[in-house]
């Protein structure tokens, strides 16, 4: 079930609203909790019920492991450790995320290596597993760190699948979601947050339904093409992409935030303007925050450990990269890319540490040039694909303008299909105009959350994002997170 969808914005959403509001009105506290977690597997399993015991069967597994490394610390040593425990809870649960997301990638490559002809399983990625076994790893290792516990089942199965975040994160410790449920205050409806959370709705409705999917028609014709593209319409390609994975995830994120909002809960923010960013390292502080939190907390710091040599944390950096582009899709075009964000990381150290100083515009057209190239790994089926777009994008021999602006000049500048190799026109130039103009000169949905206030101006825009957001529901739409 899509949050962009009719039948969660009409029924599923205002049904458990009621629900879970009027039990905790008549102190059912607990029975809300387990209404809650009920209908979050309802929302998952809206996708493909078949999955709906693969995730009962991981929540099961690793609140036992929980337990297990609690008890193991608490009994002193006796029987088997808590780090051993707990290291094979990780286990299974890279075990599981492997075998569904990359037993293809592996099977593939051992038949390209080897020259065998082992048959691809063909396994359907479920939704959202790479999110909830994250979550779920977390946990465990918070559990042995001391600072996470959970006894009841219910409350467990709700942290992990409270349906804001369980789709596309973000990915949240038990620590900072949990206790927020078992706040007096929060059991009951709230005006200013439910107001709040429904203006950063619309907000992210509007983003995702008008911006992202209008971008995503130049993308695929982009990247679905075989023949050459020219300079233009692989720039078009590129920006496309850019914008319609920003406007898509940032909407996204911005509706989860909005809805558990609605709940009384607070999500740790997930994305924070990472377009105004004039190094990759502020890049990666401002996008997917919480993954980036994961992969420095729970695998560059495991990585580098103790040791503080230059060349083990250069090293950890780029390994640390690897894995998150790994993480984000089996196939090496993912990996290549998660490789160049980490030598750009390293690199961006090494400038540091030399101490060489740009302009700020400089430094900020720099990281968009990189992070336009890099992501056309990141958005290509296929190497083919990726190399295709790239060599358009520095073919300057290849500039082809509308047959409305021919003129006699001598630069080699044709006149024609203009961003034919996206299927696109003038109206292309003018969507990515006013993206930049969006990302770059207002503030964005977190801030204006911030400082929002139930003002007529903001009715007014709330309604104008409510109304615009579901007129366009009926295009068709995707979600880029669903993939990873």
């Amino acid at each position: 079930m899509l949050f962009n969808s009719y039948e969660f914005i009409f029924v599923f959403l205002p049904i458990t609203f009621f629900i879970y509001f009027f039990l905790n009105h008549k102190r059912l506290t607990k029975l809300s909790n387990a209404f809650l977690f009920v209908a979050s597997l309802f929302f998952y399993s809206w996708w493909n019920v078949a999955y709906l015991p693969l995730i009962l069967t991981s929540i099961i597994f690793n609140y036992f492991i929980g337990n297990r490394i609690t008890e193991a610390q608490r009994d002193g040593g006796n029987g088997v450790s808590a780090k051993a425990t707990m290291i094979y809870g990780v286990a299974v649960n890279l075990g599981l995320l492997g075998y569904f997301k990359y037993s293809d990638f592996f099977i593939s490559n051992v038949n390209f290596t080897f020259g065998t002809e082992f048959t691809l399983l063909h396994i359907v990625l479920p939704l959202a597993i790479s999110f909830f076994t994250f979550q779920q790893i977390a946990y465990l290792v918070d559990t042995f760190r001391g600072n996470s516990k959970e006894y009841d089942f219910i409350n467990y199965g709700l942290f992990v699948t409270f349906f804001p975040q369980l789709i596309a994160g973000p990915i949240v410790h038990h620590k900072e979601m949990m206790p927020q449920f078992a706040q007096l205050r929060n059991k009951f409806v709230n005006f200013k947050n439910f107001s709040t959370g429904l203006f950063i709705f619309g907000i992210g409705l509007f983003k995702k339904v008008v911006f992202a999917d209008t971008f995503a028609e130049w993308v695929y014709y982009g990247y679905s093409g075989t023949g050459d593209i020219d300079f233009l319409s692989a720039w078009a390609a590129s920006l496309s992409f850019s914008f319609q994975i920003y406007f898509d995830y940032s909407g996204y994120a911005d509706m989860a935030i909005g809805l558990a909002l609605m709940f009384n809960i607070n999500l740790p923010i997930n994305f924070f303007s990472p377009l105004k960013s004039r190094t990759i390292q502020e890049f990666w502080s401002r996008w997917n925050m919480t993954l980036s939190r994961f992969l420095r907390d729970y695998v560059f710091y495991t990585l580098v450990g103790k040791r503080r040599k230059k060349h083990v944390f250069l090293t950890s950096i780029l390994l640390t990269f690897i894995l998150g582009g790994l993480w984000h899709g089996a196939d090496w075009t993912f990996v290549f890319w998660g490789l160049l964000h980490g030598l750009a990381l390293v690199s961006y150290y090494i400038w540091k540490v030399v101490g060489f100083r740009i302009h700020f515009a400089i430094s900020w057209l720099i990281t968009m040039i990189f992070l336009n190239m890099s992501g056309v790994f990141f958005r290509a089926p296929h190497w083919g694909d990726a190399i295709r777009v790239l060599k358009g994008m520095v073919a300057f021999d290849q500039i082809i303008l509308p047959t409305e602006l021919e003129f006699t000049n001598g630069l080699g500048i044709q006149f024609g299909d203009f961003l034919g190799g996206v299927n696109g026109d003038l109206w292309t130039v003018i969507w990515i105009f006013v993206a930049f103009v969006v990302v770059l000169a207002f503030k964005n949905s977190i801030e204006k959350m911030r400082e929002f206030k139930p003002t007529f101006y903001n009715f007014i825009f709330l309604s104008f994002t409510l109304i615009i957001g579901f007129l366009y529901i009926t295009r068709e739409s995707e979600f880029l997170y669903y993939n990873f």
